[in-house]
């Protein structure tokens, strides 16, 4: 019997997703075409060095889509679907806080976790829910309402939920129940033509475009589907020049000279989509909805906590640069973040090692010509007299601020959010218990795979430790 690997169904999802979007979307496949041009582009410039962080099989390849649920139970579903094909959630994102408009949701994201299924095939899904409880989006009827229609749909089918927990359960499936796990999986994403009762979409999209999209249909699917790029800058350009309607900034850190950290993001704007709408009195008319975008991203070194603090308090003081209208690419506030950056910021992969403000793996380098000395036990010396050589870590997550401005430059409206009332608690603990697995801490994932690195160095290396 042939057996399909969870590594093999995750690749397999990844790819029938995106021909699907790209049937849905025709502006995402201009998408991935210009992101390989790019990619290619890069290759040819910089050679090796374009795949420092990742190789190009792998940045080709790479994806990340993003989904919509209304309630715990529906965000539990979610994570058998995904534990099916090795994925865990990672993280908690509260966009409530992070965005200025009326962002409803908190969101974890389900992805490999080790080291060699991120490097087979590093799929992501950043997966948002729905937050009735608080108050300053829903009132009380509002909330009722909301919640009793929740209760009533049903996303997946029980057949796709017990092929997963079968996948998850056993880490396979035979050749015939994959192809039928992965048929129902994708068709769960896909965009339902069930007519869309109006006034209610419309009362919801009051409080928040992203509530009405999550709480004012019957279904679920995909809102974007991100492929990954060397220089999203060129990306940006090259969209442009195609026709393409691009948001406003690329989020995350600024374009500087020197190395790429975390993630930057940017998208083409939400489409008017055409799709049925059920009036009050029961007849159907063909309406249009703006909720799916084509987003891409570049990714960087992953940043340790102190690291983080840096980046948060450096955006910190570029949101206090005063506003220019012309765009990131252009004009005198991108010019005032970059120097901001370039004063204050480690400029090389060395800086960020030794300030412990980036995470990397650490290999012995073979070869080397011992001396006679024993290699001292500090960090800096050992990379300084070729001892070590240093890997950086590519960051796999999200950022929280990128995430809610990508959702605010795609909303119809700013929304309703009334600050009178205390915020409803929500929090990774929370989140946990709600779905019943870990949401796992990404900086201990990164933490846990830089010093496994150190330790086995320091092994080869005949040393206590490296210190």
């Amino acid at each position: 019997m042939v057996m399909v690997s969870q590594g093999r169904l995750r690749a397999s999802f990844a790819r029938r997703l995106s021909e699907m979007y790209g049937q849905e979307v025709p502006a995402y496949r201009t998408l991935v075409e210009v992101s390989r041009e790019v990619n290619d582009s890069v290759l040819q410039r910089a050679g090796a060095g374009a795949e420092r962080l990742g190789s190009i099989e792998r940045v080709t390849a790479e994806r990340h889509g993003a989904i919509r649920v209304g309630t715990p139970a529906e965000l539990q579903q979610v994570a058998r679907i995904f534990g099916a094909l090795g994925m865990r959630p990672v993280g908690f994102y509260d966009l409530r806080e992070a965005a200025s408009s009326a962002v409803p949701v908190v969101s974890t994201a389900f992805r490999p976790v080790a080291d060699d299924e991120l490097a087979r095939n590093p799929f992501r899904v950043f997966t948002s829910m729905l937050t009735p409880a608080d108050p300053r989006f829903f009132d009380a009827d509002l909330r009722g309402r909301l919640e009793r229609f929740l209760a009533a749909r049903q996303l997946f089918p029980p057949e796709l939920l017990e092929l997963a927990d079968r996948a998850e359960r056993e880490r396979e499936l035979p050749q015939e129940q994959a192809g039928r796990f992965l048929t129902l999986a994708v068709h769960a994403f896909a965009l339902s033509e069930e007519p869309i009762d109006k006034a209610w979409y419309e009362r919801l999209e009051r409080v928040s475009a992203v509530a009405a999209d999550i709480g004012g249909v019957s279904s679920t699917h995909i809102n974007h589907l991100t492929p990954r790029v060397l220089d999203i800058d060129e990306l940006y350009r090259r969209m442009t020049e195609r026709g393409i309607t691009m948001i406003d900034t690329i989020q995350g850190p600024p374009r500087w000279s020197g190395p790429d950290v975390l993630l930057r993001q940017t998208s083409f704007r939400a489409l008017a989509e055409p799709r049925a709408l059920r009036r009050p009195d029961g007849g159907i008319t063909t309406g249009s909805l703006r909720v799916r975008f084509g987003e891409v991203e570049a990714r960087g070194i992953a940043l340790t906590r102190a690291g983080r603090e840096r980046y948060d308090d450096l955006q910190a003081r570029a949101d206090a640069e005063p506003a220019d209208h012309r765009g990131e690419h252009a004009g005198s506030r991108a010019r005032a973040i970059r120097s901001i950056w370039e004063r204050e910021f480690p400029a090389t992969e060395r800086e960020l090692a030794l300030g412990r403000l980036g995470f990397f793996t650490y290999q012995p380098v073979p070869g080397r010509v011992r001396d006679g000395r024993p290699p001292a036990t500090g960090l800096a010396d050992l990379l300084e007299h070729g001892w070590v050589r240093a890997e950086p870590i590519v960051y796999e997550d999200f950022l929280p601020r990128s995430a809610a401005g990508i959702f605010q430059s795609n909303l119809s409206g700013q929304g309703v959010k009334d600050e009178r009332h205390t915020a409803a608690d929500y929090d990774a603990d929370w989140l946990s218990a709600a779905i019943g697995r870990e949401v796992l801490d990404p900086f201990a994932l990164y933490e846990t795979q830089q010093r496994r690195s150190l330790q086995n160095a320091a092994h080869a290396l005949g040393l206590p430790e490296i210190t």
